[in-house]
């Protein structure tokens, strides 16, 4: 039994699917204090929310399972997969069909009950994820901006699924900058991650194909791409205080985080060393939770 979890917490990739559910409930929270503001409910629906969250980790889970479904020959290669239980012999390629199917209709239907909207950006995310990034990834560095794309969906979602049934009076009183906002601030995020990631796992990546830095290889090109991300990430993150929606906290935050993450990404720009490139990775897995925690007590106290 110990061994069942063990291999569907690796073939789900449990931790990116909690924080693709993370960030899709923190903005379901604030598109319902919006409601709750303006008077269109009194308080959160928690049901809804957990409805949110089992949906969005099985969607997310699905896409993950067909990716690895994809790259299952390929993940025999690199010592950072190959002991995922499709590659290593544990479970066959039909039976994670089976279960990635019906993660995926599950999760699709969940959503859906939210509203349309959600379950249909919810089927593009997982299409988009597992049948153009993962085969694009050994073709081309641009798998990157592919990828970026279903990974900023999950706050769009999550905002989404916060107005229900969407009727047309309430549709139409949607402040959707934030939810632009909030796709925007997670899609530049993705850039400084994903090639910090590229690059301490670049020698790995290298036995199956995988193309994702900026030029292909370690060098003061990809350097630069990570390092000017992060420049970007600053104004970007500033959008919600720009917008009237985030308070002194988000905004300190959005500086102060921005300016240690472009610092450490300077550093890798200066040195080109492995270590400077985990540091930039490890920072990244904290920013994003930080600024999206920060930016809803911000909301929620205003």
């Amino acid at each position: 039994m110990k061994q069942f979890f063990s291999d569907f917490s690796k073939l789900i990739k449990f931790r990116l699917s909690f924080t693709v559910v993370f960030s899709a409930s923190i903005s379901f929270l604030i598109g319902q204090k919006m409601q709750i503001g303006r008077g269109h409910i009194p308080s959160i629906d928690w049901s809804n929310w957990l409805i949110l969250i089992a949906g969005g980790f099985l969607v997310t889970a699905a896409a993950n399972c067909f990716n690895e479904i994809i790259e299952v020959d390929l993940d025999k290669l690199m010592s950072r997969t190959k002991d995922r239980p499709m590659p290593a012999g544990r479970m066959t390629t039909g039976q994670g069909l089976v279960l990635g199917v019906f993660m995926a209709f599950l999760g699709t239907w969940l959503l859906g009950q939210l509203n349309l909207e959600t379950g249909l950006l919810s089927v593009f995310s997982i299409l988009l994820y597992a049948f153009v990034y993962t085969p694009l990834k050994r073709k081309s560095p641009i798998a990157v901006f592919v990828g970026a794309i279903p990974g900023a969906l999950p706050p769009l979602i999550g905002y989404l699924a916060a107005f229900g049934s969407l009727k047309a009076d309430l549709f139409l009183d949607i402040d959707y900058k934030i939810a632009v906002i909030l796709f925007l601030i997670q899609f530049v995020w993705q850039f400084p991650h994903f090639w910090a990631i590229a690059w301490v796992l670049d020698d790995d990546y290298k036995k199956a194909g995988f193309r994702l830095l900026p030029t292909k290889k370690r060098d003061k090109t990809s350097a630069i791409f990570t390092f000017v991300s992060t420049l970007i990430l600053i104004p970007v993150s500033l959008l919600p205080t720009f917008y009237g929606f985030g308070g002194y906290y988000i905004t300190g935050l959005s500086i102060i985080a921005g300016a240690v993450f472009s610092w450490l990404a300077f550093k890798l720009l200066m040195n080109r060393e492995l270590i400077d490139a985990k540091k930039v990775m490890f920072c990244s897995f904290f920013y994003i939770p930080a600024v999206q925690l920060v930016l809803m007590f911000d909301f929620i106290a205003k």
